[in-house]
């Protein structure tokens, strides 16, 4: 998976776009218990999230590959 856009939300949610159409929902919340991630639990943090194409990542070097997100986001 490709991803196009990737917009924030509250509560530590990406809302995701996919090159071929696909949208769907990213919950990271799971993800702030590990050390990389503990930034983000400052909200104004999360929401300075980069769209590389084939992951995103945050200031503080926390990513996430677009695969990672393909296998447990939520379509709609």
């Amino acid at each position: 998976m490709r991803i196009k856009e990737v917009c924030p939300e509250s509560k530590y949610v990406l809302n995701i776009l996919a090159e071929d159409g696909r949208r769907g929902v990213f919950d990271v919340t799971p993800y702030l218990q590990d050390e990389v991630f503990a930034p983000l639990s400052k909200q104004q943090e999360f929401m300075k999230v980069f769209n590389g194409g084939y992951f995103v990542e945050w200031e503080c070097g926390a990513d996430l590959s677009a695969d990672t997100i393909e296998a447990h986001w939520i379509t709609h």
